[in-house]
């Protein structure tokens, strides 16, 4: 059995984050729910959850990155906090 899609290139957005194959493999071996980011931060809803998104980022920035790749503008949670303008 090959490994599912957010675990390879496939299932990963190239500017960071999970495609819609990707959040769809995600859901389906996990039970969760994954949504796309928000396309509107202006709006109510979407404020809130690019506000959530951006404070447990910043926490995981600083608590489980090595300083080299806290640096990086290509690591991975680097783009997704550019993504959601953080």
């Amino acid at each position: 059995m090959t490994t599912p899609a957010w675990q390879r290139k496939e299932g990963k957005n190239p500017k960071g984050g999970l495609n819609a194959r990707g959040r769809r493999s995600y859901n389906k071996a996990t039970g969760g729910n994954l949504k796309p980011p928000a396309p509107n931060p202006k709006s109510k809803r979407d404020k809130a959850r690019r506000k959530s998104f951006c404070a447990r980022m910043k926490g995981m920035k600083k608590k489980l990155t090595s300083a080299k790749t806290a640096r990086d503008p290509n690591s991975r949670i680097n783009k997704a906090l550019r993504a959601w303008n953080c």
